[in-house]
């Protein structure tokens, strides 16, 4: 049954086309931390494109990275106001701090620039719908960064439950994480609150949550219990060269969750930065027909960590399909940025809709809300 789940898979694939363009989308890049880099390799990568603007808050920043990466030509700014007031673009990526990755966009969006949004959204569903308000009223074209989807393995997922395999869908186990990874490697801007402002929910719980949520046709969440904690951050000891990280240690480094969604779909959710276990467990996902388990990696990397397994039965006996892992052919980063610009160019959708990321981002809100109150609490989500 193996060969034949994959054979009517591949079936579907399209092999991915040159672009034979004259045209050259001017590209500014936002915030030049590490993640920026990983999108200047995929514009560098498009004859399409060229980066022409840099910005970064911190003095000198911009222009080191752009030294680093040989970027020449390259106009240099301290804000993406300043950058974006300044230049006539086609696009930018916006690889900001989590909290300012709001303010970013839509001024970028109200400028009448196309966006690629790096993940998380951003940090509050408040925030979300100010950016789908703003990409609504520009016209233009809003992708957020969530790469694991071009995973062929992801696409398998979502082909099997589009294909029905699973018969309904009730019961969903996602989340995964590290026993020690809090990210601070290059600083504290991602675990103090003023720059992060969600932890481990954010960095790599939306990613397990689009994998699951994306495959199922992401239904409307409507209510939450969560819990988050911040055991590990706050103890000076887990940063042997640099204690002082515990004092601005803000966020969370361990989420857990129980949501309700529409269709009668429940989803048991859980990730962390840093735990006493080698892992938070395998994704299931539960149907009236058959389950699929997915294996966790120890470090979410935007694929499986192993063949996934499907249970169901055939004539009468319980019978196990081991599904092989997919090779994807490119870099994810290089598909998100390609299929960014191609929409930019096409003048077609998002490839990563907003509108899909804002029922993300509202889980990963009422997780929070639902942690401060300390029960469970419904997901309401504006009108737009």
């Amino acid at each position: 049954m193996a060969d034949n789940i994959l054979d009517k898979f591949k079936e579907t694939q399209e092999e991915e086309t040159k672009r034979d363009s004259k045209k050259v989308l001017k590209v500014g890049i936002i915030g030049t931390g590490w993640i920026a880099e990983a999108h200047v390799a995929g514009y560098l990568k498009c004859p399409d494109a060229k980066i022409v603007a840099c910005a970064d808050l911190i003095d000198g920043k911009a222009q080191a990275f752009c030294e680093k990466l040989g970027l020449e030509d390259v106009n240099l700014y301290k804000s993406h106001k300043e950058l974006l007031d300044n230049e006539e673009l086609d696009a930018v990526s916006v690889c900001t701090y989590n909290t300012t990755h709001a303010e970013c966009t839509i001024y970028a969006l109200e400028k009448g620039v196309n966006v690629l949004l790096e993940k998380p959204m951003c940090v509050t569903l408040d925030e979300a719908v100010d950016i789908i308000k703003a990409e609504r009223a520009s016209n233009k074209v809003l992708s957020i960064g969530f790469q694991p989807r071009y995973d062929e393995n992801m696409k398998l997922i979502k082909k099997l439950v589009e294909d029905n395999i699973f018969g309904d869908i009730y019961y969903i186990q996602t989340g995964g994480g590290r026993r020690r990874g809090i990210p601070t490697p290059f600083g504290t801007s991602f675990i103090e609150k003023e720059t992060g402002g969600i932890g481990a929910l954010g960095d790599i719980g939306c990613y397990s949550l689009d994998m699951v949520l994306n495959a199922i046709g992401y239904p409307k969440p409507l209510t939450v219990s969560g819990y988050t904690s911040d055991f590990f951050g706050k103890r000076p000891d887990y940063y042997p060269k640099n204690p002082e990280y515990a004092d601005v240690f803000g966020v969370d480094d361990f989420a857990a969750a129980f949501v309700r969604l529409e269709g009668g779909i429940v989803l048991d959710f859980r990730i962390s930065w840093a735990m006493n276990m080698d892992t938070a467990g395998d994704t299931l996902i539960l149907g009236t027909e058959a389950g699929l388990r997915i294996p966790s990696t120890e470090c979410w990397n935007g694929s499986v960590g192993g063949p996934m397994k499907i249970y169901h039965e055939v004539s009468g006996t319980q019978v196990e399909t081991e599904l092989p892992i997919l090779k994807t052919k490119e870099n994810l980063f290089d598909m998100k940025i390609r299929s960014f610009l191609d929409a930019i160019l096409d003048g077609t959708k998002s490839p990563i809709p907003s509108e899909e990321i804002l029922y993300n981002q509202a889980i990963i809100d009422g997780i929070n809300k639902s942690a401060q109150l300390g029960r469970e609490i419904e997901i309401v989500i504006p009108e737009i």
